[in-house]
């Protein structure tokens, strides 16, 4: 049975969305934080946060495959378990990686959440489902705005059978030969036209800010699909980007 659209809340559309948090190393607070997403609740932004899995199943607030770019250790966050990950101080901070639950009880629906689940497989293909049915777990009983995106589409549809409440995007880009090399040309050319919108049932997109005007895009806008965009870095950035998406993801200023 084919999953019914979730339309996205108003809550998406009525202020910014801080990208991976309100991060900023200068003062402690490292992206994906427990510091850096206290301080976008504060501030009343709404909050984008990345998933990944651990070891042992758990949904974890982190963005990279990898953990050496933000933390003093190397290695695949999917070869620890949760409880040696939220051990790992996040560079910058004075915290470990949280859990997605964690998050969930520090944001307590005061502002909406914007959920992306990575690609931990490299190749945007269908996998295991452990990550998606682990958030959808986590999610049980939350009350306050969520929508889950990915650029894997394998992975929202994948999301979508564990959840039927929820909106669903896909997020998006040009999938260019820079950006994107280590993904084949074609699953690249497949994924930059955005033909799985309808199949897996989702309401919105988020788009990279550089690429708003990709004719895919501007397809889904006619139709009246909202478009997010990711990420915007300065004001001025922000005023052009407008001019097309319903709304931003932001980070190194105050939006």
């Amino acid at each position: 049975m084919t999953r019914t659209p979730v339309p996205l809340p108003q809550s998406f559309f009525d202020r910014p969305i801080a990208h991976r948090a309100l991060h900023d190393l200068s003062a402690g607070r490292p992206e994906n934080s427990r510091a850096a997403i206290r301080a976008a609740v504060d501030a009343g932004y709404g909050i984008e946060i990345d998933l990944q899995m651990s070891k042992d199943g758990q949904a974890m607030v982190f963005h990279d495959y990898d953990l050496s770019r933000l933390t003093g250790v190397k290695g695949p966050v999917r070869q620890r378990n949760a409880v040696e990950l939220g051990g790992i101080a996040l560079t910058g901070g004075d915290e470990g990686i949280p859990s997605f639950a964690e998050v969930l009880d520090i944001v307590a629906g005061r502002v909406p959440l914007l959920v992306e689940l990575k690609d931990q497989h490299g190749a945007m293909g269908p996998h295991d489902g452990v990550m998606e049915k682990a958030t959808a777990k986590a999610l049980e009983g939350y009350t306050g705005d969520v929508a889950v995106m990915s650029f894997n589409p394998h992975s929202v549809a994948e999301f979508g059978k564990h959840n039927t409440t929820l909106p669903l995007g896909l997020t998006t880009e040009a999938y260019t030969d820079e950006d994107t090399a280590l993904l084949p040309a074609a699953t690249r050319a497949h994924l930059r036209d955005i033909p799985d919108f309808d199949r897996v049932s989702a309401s919105f997109i988020s788009h990279d800010v550089r690429d708003l005007d990709n004719p895919a895009v501007t397809r889904l806008k006619e139709r009246g699909v909202p478009v997010l965009c990711w990420t915007v870095r300065s004001q001025e950035v922000e005023a052009e980007a407008r001019k097309i998406a319903d709304n931003v993801t932001f980070e190194g200023y105050l939006a």
